[in-house]
């Protein structure tokens, strides 16, 4: 009788280990900071100033084209007399109030289409319609219905807000697979209470989407409509601000107005939005 098998012994070894890495160099602070988000933004912001700034020393005419320097002395200047924090606090609670109401239409319309037949045809033939139609190209017609003052800037808000959130929260309820769909309805859960516990959530990205859009014309909107509404009634806001010292050949504080009105996009665009993406769809892993 043969004896049974044992496993061969593996002969011991020491293994000594290698000599460490020598330690890297530090980054310099400049080679950090390109890594850093904000910090190359604010690089490129100011190449852009210096370039701003020669631009205007070659031009020499501070009344076509004021440079950087002058543009920020303009500004401090009105923020410093309150002019501008004025002008701005008067078309920002304007500009809320339309925003909040064309959200809310655009919401519910969107809801009715998830849920209905009627109410996919309504928005479909309504966005095919009146989605090409410039809220600016509305003015005579607002003036005609609601004559000067802030219900006519709230009807073009309204009109830009309504239809690029009304079109990116359809076209996000779509996308939603049909297995969640029908995982909700397995939970009981019918029309509204489909759209808001399933649908929403699901499309969220396409919904954050339509609402930067939607800010981004109205905001726009409001200044062109300022332009006109302040010009004829007098009416206070960044736009009208924009005007009169246009018509006093105050081209610095143009200028400075102008960039109230880029400041008011990036810190909307960067800490608003930017935050409630953060918190939200790139939290949950649906953007990257």
């Amino acid at each position: 009788m043969n004896a049974p098998l044992s496993p061969p012994i593996r002969p011991e070894y020491e293994r000594v280990p290698d000599a460490a890495p020598p330690h890297a160099a530090p980054a310099s602070p400049l080679l950090r900071a390109a890594h850093v988000t904000v910090a190359r933004r604010l690089l490129i912001l100011a190449a852009l100033a210096v370039l701003w700034e020669a631009a205007a020393r070659w031009q020499g005419n501070e009344l076509m084209l004021p440079g950087f320097v002058a543009t920020a002395r303009a500004l401090a200047s009105g923020i410093a007399s309150g002019e501008l924090a004025g002008n701005l606090a008067a078309s920002l609670g304007i500009l809320l109030q339309g925003y909040l109401i064309g959200a809310a239409c655009a919401l519910a319309l969107s809801a009715l289409a998830a849920t209905t037949r009627l109410g996919q045809e309504l928005l479909d033939t309504l966005n095919s319609m009146l989605s090409p139609l410039p809220a600016i190209a509305l003015l005579p017609l607002a003036l005609l219905w609601f004559g000067l003052g802030k219900a006519s800037l709230l009807f073009v808000l309204v009109h830009s807000v309504l239809w690029p959130l009304a079109l990116n929260t359809y076209a996000g309820f779509r996308a939603v697979p049909e297995t969640l769909r029908m995982a909700g309805r397995q939970y009981g859960l019918r029309g509204l209470a489909l759209v808001w516990q399933v649908l929403v959530p699901a499309a969220l990205p396409s919904i954050l989407s339509g609402l930067k859009i939607g800010w981004a014309f109205a905001w726009r909107t409001l200044i062109a409509a300022e332009l006109v509404f302040g010009s004829t009634s007098g009416e206070r806001g960044l736009g009208w601000y924009i005007f009169q010292n246009r018509n006093e050949l105050y081209t610095d504080k143009v200028f400075a107005g102008l960039a109230v009105v880029v400041i008011v996009g990036l810190v909307v665009e960067n800490l608003v939005f930017g935050t409630i993406e953060r918190l939200t769809v790139r939290r949950w892993g649906m953007q990257r």
